[in-house]
């Protein structure tokens, strides 16, 4: 490993998969700086040997390159270039990575002249994250990903160079575009069949194992056969931002997609009902008709 490697990393935003991303580096021996905007949430790394940064300024000094993991652009926005923020001693020296799912206009245009960016399309889930079994997907110029790539070997099974800036979120769009659908699709017929008086643990396993399920069916079919949707895996409100913002790169590129559309309507409907902090499964509750009820 080049020294390069070994340099301490800085993560920003300690949300489900900045926490595991922390959580791996320190595993593997990595100098961890974070930042949070609450606090309480670094504790935990705190205790396992990360430094705890008062502003993301302060986290990334010294640090050859910076995971920023937050919830969307605004927040992107703020933790570069908003006071405090990475950028507001003058220019990151190291590898920023915008591992947030954004439109990718708007990370090119947050981006603007930071010397050394990538913007990266991570899937899997917080285990996959912990394991440094996630599949990454890269969009910034070769000298960047080049620079970086030793890092994202660290937190992937699989790293894959995508292209010009903004190729990661693009990539990402259409995973999360797919889960979307996948996952809605799967609660329709879930709800189809307790109105139809078929018994939902029987159908569920059913589907689970047939050659119908993808991995992510097989994973979210225990949710909804659970009813059990606290402690998120991936948040509702978050597949409804992806499934907008899916939704308007099709509108850009003069492509009309009805289950975009469906999908991203739906999931807008349960965030509206409160539903937007539970994992994206409990997409169903907003297809009964009292909303709030598994059944």
């Amino acid at each position: 490993m080049t020294h390069a490697s070994r340099a301490p990393v800085a993560v920003l935003g300690l949300g489900t998969m900045g926490s595991s991303l922390a959580t791996r580096l320190l595993d593997r021996g990595i100098q961890v700086r974070v930042w949070n905007r609450t606090p309480e949430r670094a504790e935990p790394l705190a205790a396992a040997g990360a430094f705890v940064a008062p502003c993301p300024a302060d986290a990334v000094e010294g640090t050859s390159a910076a995971i920023c993991v937050v919830a969307d652009g605004e927040a992107l926005g703020s933790v570069l270039r908003g006071p405090g923020g990475v950028l507001a001693k003058g220019p990151y020296p190291g590898v920023l990575i915008c591992a947030s799912t954004v439109s990718p206009e708007e990370v090119v245009q947050i981006a603007g002249d930071i010397p050394s960016v990538l913007d990266v399309g991570m899937l899997g889930n917080r285990d996959h994250a912990r394991d440094g079994e996630l599949r990454l997907f890269a969009g910034g110029e070769e000298q960047a990903f080049d620079a970086g790539r030793p890092l994202l070997d660290m937190l992937g099974k699989e790293v894959v160079h995508l292209g010009a800036l903004g190729s990661g979120m693009r990539m990402k769009l259409c995973l999360n575009l797919l889960m979307g659908i996948e996952v809605q699709a799967l609660a329709e017929v879930t709800q189809l069949a307790d109105a139809c008086g078929l018994d939902r643990q029987l159908v569920l396993k059913t589907i689970a194992g047939s050659g119908f399920a993808s991995p992510v069916m097989a994973f979210k079919s225990r949710r909804l056969g659970s009813g059990r949707f606290e402690e998120p895996d991936f948040r509702l409100r978050l597949m409804a931002k992806d499934l907008m913002l899916a939704t308007k790169q099709a509108a850009a590129a003069g492509l009309d997609l009805p289950l975009a559309t469906a999908a991203a309507e739906t999931h807008v409907r349960a965030t509206e009902q409160g539903l937007g902090d539970q994992d994206c499964a409990a997409v169903t509750r907003a297809l009964t008709p009292n909303p709030g009820s598994d059944t």
